[in-house]
């Protein structure tokens, strides 16, 4: 149910509907648990942008008190793939290869 909901998310972002920033709050919140702090929202946006410019190797700072393996910047494929935003980047029907845990989940 997380996959369909984050897509729909997505699309009211393409349809204009709401804005990122509103979706991805949502979708951290809603589709995780425990639910994502929103102040990772501004990461994945960074992570989402960097994706879509095919930069998933790139390191994003994360906000304080937050670490991946001890370190304060994460590499975008592991944002993406740990907040499930496949449906955010490009495609959303594009095949993620980082993203297919999400979808074995249902």
């Amino acid at each position: 149910m997380g996959n369909m909901q984050a897509t729909a998310y997505a699309g009211l972002v393409r349809d204009g509907t709401t804005n990122l920033s509103m979706a991805l709050a949502a979708h951290l919140q809603s589709n995780h648990y425990p639910p994502v702090p929103t102040s990772m929202v501004p990461v994945c946006i960074e992570a989402i942008d960097l994706a879509n410019a095919d930069e998933y190797d790139a390191l994003v700072d994360l906000p304080d008190g937050v670490t991946y393996k001890d370190a304060t910047a994460a590499p975008v494929w592991a944002i993406a793939e740990s907040h499930h935003l496949g449906p955010f980047i490009n495609d959303p029907e594009e095949d993620n290869d980082w993203d297919d845990d999400w979808e074995d989940d249902e």
